[in-house]
C-alpha cells in the first residue's frame, strides 16, 4: 500500500504527516540500528573468522575497514541520488542491496569473497540506506521536532547495542552463517516496512548525476584509506617484505594516501565549477565554506572514528588474547549501548535549550577519558573486566553526548535542499572517520607489536642470532600466547627462547595496545579545536502542529 506524500516545504502539517509522524522515525531507527548491527556482528565473529575462513589479524582489519571504505567513498552519491530519485526509493534500495550482501557474507567461501564481496556489498546498500535516513528527517521535521528526530537517530546507535548481544548468542549456539542469514532477514523486513514511510514532495526540476564527482571522491578517498590501512603490513617507509611494489623504493603506504589528499583538493575544485554550471553538486559549496557545518561533520567523524578504535582494539582484544566469547563482548555492547540511547535522545528532549558546541565538547572529553579507561584496562594476560565495562559505559556517554547533537549542527546551519542532501556527506564522514579509526589504530597496533617484538629480540641475549635474523622478516598478529606459538613453529630454537619470546610478544601487544588507545584519545580531542565554529541553533520554526509536539513526546 502506497503512502501518502508528505509536503517537504515550510508550510503546516499535513493529515498525513500527522499519522506518520512516528512511524517513520521507528522505521528510520530500525534501518539505523541495521548498519550499526552489521558491525557489531563483524566484531563478534573474530574468532569464528580465524577458525572457519582461516583469517589473520590485518584480514580481520581490512574486513573492518572495507565496509567504511565503500560506504565512505560512495554515501555522498547516496546522498546525490537521494535528491535527485528521491529518498525513499534510495531507502528501498539499499535495504535490499544490504540484505543480498548479509546472504554472501553467511556463505562465503574464503576471505577474498567475504571481504571484496559481501562487505562491498553491504557497504554499497549502507551507502544508500544511512543517506537517506538522515536525509528525509530534515523533510519529514522541523523545529524542536527536527531536533529530537535526529536525537532519535543518534539513540539508534545505543538501541543496536542489543543486536550484539542477540547475534552474540547466535553465534555461540548456531555459528557465524546463522548470524549473517538473521541479519539478511532484518534487513528484508525494513525494506518491506519502507513501504509504509510517507513520501516526501520532490522538486519537478530534472537534475544531473555528477559522475565525475563521485568518481574523484572514490578513487581520494580509496587511496587515502587504503594507504592508511596498509601500513602495517606494507610499511611505513622502508618496505616491508610482503610489500607488493614500491614507490621510488619507499613504502606504497605515505604515497597512496598523499595522491588520495591530491584527488580529493582536485574534487573540490571540480565541484566548484559543477555546482555552478548545474546548480546541484556532490559537494556543495554550503557544506565546505559554513564553519558550523564543518564543525557538525567533524563531530560526526569523530564520533565513528571512536566507533572504529572500540571495533579494531577493544573486541579482537578482548577474543584473541583474553579468550571472551562472543556473548561476552555482546554484553559490553550494552554497556555502552544503554547511556548512548538515554543520552542521544535524553539531551535533546530534556535540555532543548542546551548549548550545542558545550554538549559536543563535553562529549569529546568523556570519549578521551574512554579511551584512556580501556587502555588501562588491557594487561599482559589478558584485560581488566572492571575497567572494561567501566570505559564502555564511558564511551557510551561520550558518544550519546555527542550524537545528540551532531547531525542538527549539521541541518541547522544550511537551506532546506543542501540540509537533506546533507545527509550523504554526514554519512560518509561517519564512515571516513570509522575507516580511518580502524586503519590508523589498527595499524599502530599491529606495527607496534611487530617493531616491539622486534627490537626486543634484538636485544635480548638470550636468543640466538639466528632466531634473531629470523624474527626480522616476521610480521605479528595479535593474538594468545598458543598462537603466536603457532607462528613461531618454522623457526628453530630451544624452549627456553621460545618462552623468552611468548614474553616479548605479551609485553609488545599490550603495551601497543595501550599506545594505539592514546593516540585514539589525542585525536578526539584535536575535535575540541572546532567547536568554537558551532555559534547557531535551528531557529526555522516547526511546521508540526501542537498536536504533533505533543505525539512526539
Amino acid at each position: 500500500m502506497h503512502s501518502p506524500a508528505v509536503s517537504a516545504g515550510p508550510a503546516g502539517a499535513s493529515a498525513a504527516k500527522e499519522r506518520f509522524l512516528v512511524l517513520p522515525i521507528i522505521i528510520l531507527i530500525l534501518a539505523q540500528m541495521g548498519t550499526s548491527g552489521d558491525n557489531g556482528a563483524l566484531s563478534l565473529a573474530a574468532s569464528a573468522l580465524t577458525t572457519d575462513l582461516g583469517a589473520t589479524t590485518a584480514e580481520i582489519q581490512l574486513a573492518n575497514m572495507v565496509y567504511p571504505l565503500v560506504g565512505g567513498a560512495f554515501m555522498i552519491a547516496g546522498g546525490l541520488l537521494g535528491t535527485i530519485l528521491g529518498w525513499v526509493r534510495t531507502f528501498r534500495t539499499g535495504a535490499l542491496v544490504c540484505g543480498i550482501g548479509e546472504v554472501v557474507l553467511a556463505f562465503a567461501p574464503s576471505m577474498a569473497v567475504f571481504i571484496w564481496v559481501g562487505r562491498v556489498l553491504v557497504g554499497l546498500g549502507a551507502s544508500l540506506l544511512v543517506p537517506s535516513v538522515l536525509g528525509l528527517v530534515p523533510l519529514l521535521y522541523r523545529g524542536h521536532n527536527r531536533m529530537v528526530a535526529f536525537g532519535c537517530i543518534g539513540a539508534a546507535s545505543g538501541l543496536s547495542a542489543v543486536l550484539p548481544l542477540i547475534l552474540g548468542v547466535v553465534m555461540e549456539t548456531a555459528g557465524m552463517r546463522p548470524t549473517f542469514l538473521l541479519l539478511a532477514a532484518y534487513f528484508v523486513v525494513v525494506g518491506a516496512l519502507s513501504l509504509r514511510l510517507p513520501r516526501v514532495a520532490q522538486s519537478s526540476e530534472k537534475l544531473p548525476f555528477d559522475g565525475l564527482g563521485v568518481a574523484l571522491a572514490a578513487a581520494g578517498l580509496f587511496l587515502v584509506l587504503v594507504g592508511l590501512s596498509s601500513v602495517s603490513s606494507w610499511g611505513l617507509i622502508e618496505p616491508f617484505a610482503g610489500c607488493p611494489f614500491t614507490v621510488f623504493g619507499i613504502s606504497p603506504a605515505l604515497p597512496s594516501v598523499a595522491l588520495g589528499l591530491l584527488v580529493l583538493a582536485v574534487l573540490v575544485r571540480v565541484e566548484k565549477n559543477v555546482e555552478r554550471r548545474d546548480g546541484i553538486a556532490l559537494l556543495p559549496s554550503s557544506f565546505l565554506g559554513t564553519p558550523q557545518v564543518l564543525a557538525g561533520l567533524v563531530a560526526n567523524a569523530v564520533m565513528f572514528f571512536f566507533m572504529g578504535a572500540q571495533s579494531i582494539l577493544m573486541a579482537p582484544y578482548l577474543q584473541l588474547v583474553a579468550g571472551w566469547s562472543p556473548i561476552d563482548v555482546g554484553t559490553i555492547s550494552i554497556v555502552t549501548g544503554l547511556p548512548t540511547f538515554a543520552l542521544s535522545l535524553g539531551i535533546p528532549k530534556l535540555m532543548p535549550h542546551a548549548n550545542p558546541r558545550h554538549v559536543i565538547q563535553t562529549g569529546y572529553v568523556t570519549m578521551a577519558a574512554a579511551l584512556t579507561v580501556m587502555a588501562l584496562s588491557v594487561t599482559s594476560t589478558g584485560a581488566s573486566a572492571v575497567l572494561v565495562y567501566l570505559g564502555a559505559f564511558l564511551a557510551g556517554v561520550g558518544a550519546g553526548t555527542v550524537a545528540s547533537h551532531a547531525s542538527n549542527v549539521v541541518a541547522a546551519a544550511l537551506p532546506e535542499r543542501d540540509a537533506s542532501q546533507s545527509g550523504g556527506i554526514q554519512s560518509t564522514m561517519r564512515n571516513v572517520g570509522q575507516a580511518v579509526g580502524v586503519a590508523l589504530l589498527g595499524a599502530v597496533l599491529l606495527f607496534g607489536i611487530t617493531s616491539m617484538v622486534r627490537d626486543g629480540a634484538a636485544s635480548d641475549t638470550a636468543l640466538s642470532s639466528q632466531v634473531r635474523g629470523d624474527l626480522v622478516s616476521m610480521s605479528v598478529n595479535l593474538g594468545s600466547n598458543e598462537e603466536f606459538e603457532r607462528q613461531l613453529q618454522s623457526i628453530p630454537m630451544t624452549d627456553a627462547e621460545r618462552q623468552e619470546l611468548v614474553r616479548i610478544d605479551a609485553r609488545a601487544r599490550s603495551e601497543s595496545t595501550r599506545i594505539a588507545y592514546a593516540v585514539g584519545g589525542v585525536i578526539v580531542l584535536l575535535g575540541l579545536l572546532t567547536t568554537p565554529m558551532i555559534t547557531t541553533f535551528d531557529k526555522r520554526p516547526s511546521s508540526v502542529s501542537p498536536a504533533d509536539e505533543r505525539a512526539t513526546a
